[in-house]
């Protein structure tokens, strides 16, 4: 039967190159630019997945389109003009992910059989524009890198279900791997100890207490079975544990919530008000969740929580990066790679 469907195949028929393994490093997401349309576009995608908003179509969409959507592009396209890589006029997100993208194709520079290449949740590139590129370069196995230290499902599940629904269009499909999380992982949890101390050490003060603030999710969706609560707190007591810190010194919150309902507490913003007014003057926040710096992290935190902290009588502030594209932030993303890729390397 092979042998007949190769000899009656069209002449002009274009040759299928095959062969390959496609790295896809994948991060949340990112607007095309600050104004009004862009930040509607962006934010429609990202508050219509059901991942991210559990609730009733019924009840959510009149809230989202009705109120949200008419309001919270201006609101947040004004964040995002604070932290805008002007140079390359985009998000310092898609900067970040880009360069590991890049720096990670160089360390397989000796493979030429590996493709690394990126792609967004939400917004450009597409995760199934970018794994179609992937199946057309010869990627006959694809891994999937949700750049996610911790698991949630309204982001490292996100992620698989667009890689997977990629899948459904395809007539030719890769295998397809995914990455777990990697929130306890020896290397990740040495580069977040190497950057806290490398960071600290620039400072002429010592912080009486070091936020790790982590994004929120509903407590509803913990009580539903989401491991990422427990993940976060065994990332940071790993992390304590390496400094030789106490839970005093290293404390961990959570951040960014949205709507009315409770999200996982303590909540970082009330944190910083409650140090400052109890008299602690000196602090640092940095954000284990995040591989790269984002809103989240420079406007929320950098910005935002550093002129609460201030208000409410702090003296010390400081933000501690992101791993981002540091070379200990890529050692830990390309140690996850190697990991991931046994049995196809």
């Amino acid at each position: 039967m092979t042998e007949q469907l190769a000899m009656t195949a069209p002449a002009n028929h274009p040759s299928v190159k095959s062969g390959k393994i496609g790295v896809l490093l994948v991060n949340l997401g990112t607007p095309d630019g600050t104004d009004y349309a862009s930040m509607r576009r962006y934010l429609k995608e990202f508050l219509t997945d059901r991942r991210v908003i559990e609730w009733s179509r019924l009840f959510w969409y009149p809230i989202l389109f009705g109120i949200v959507l008419n309001t919270r592009p201006g609101k947040v396209g004004k964040a995002y003009e604070t932290i805008w890589n002007k140079e390359r006029n985009e998000s310092y997100l898609r900067t970040y992910t880009r360069n590991q993208a890049d720096l990670m194709a160089k360390t397989f520079a000796d493979r030429p059989d590996v493709i690394v290449d990126w792609g967004m949740r939400y917004g450009q590139p597409s995760i199934a524009s970018r794994m179609e590129a992937l199946q057309k370069a010869g990627c006959e196995r694809i891994l999937v890198f949700p750049l996610y230290p911790q698991y949630a499902a309204a982001t490292t599940a996100t992620v698989n279900d667009k890689a997977f629904e990629a899948l459904l269009k395809m007539r030719w499909q890769p295998a397809l791997r995914t990455v777990p999380p990697y929130h306890d992982d020896p290397v990740y949890i040495d580069a977040l100890a190497t950057s806290i101390e490398r960071h600290l050490a620039t400072l002429d003060w010592e912080p009486e207490v070091v936020l790790t603030s982590f994004h929120g999710i509903p407590k509803s969706y913990f009580d539903k079975g989401d491991p990422y609560y427990c993940q976060c707190q065994k990332t940071a007591r790993l992390l304590r544990e390496k400094l030789g810190w106490s839970k005093e010194k290293l404390q961990v919150t959570f951040q960014s919530r949205f709507g009315p309902e409770e999200w996982l507490q303590p909540y970082t913003d009330k944190t910083v008000e409650k140090l400052a007014q109890e008299g602690v003057k000196r602090i640092a926040v940095l954000n284990p969740g995040f591989v790269s710096d984002c809103l989240e992290t420079l406007e929320e935190i950098a910005e935002q929580a550093a002129e609460s902290f201030h208000h409410n009588g702090g003296d010390k502030f400081t933000h501690i990066p992101c791993l981002n594209d540091s070379a200990e932030g890529m050692a830990v993303l390309e140690h996850v790679v190697r990991r991931e890729l046994a049995g196809w390397l």
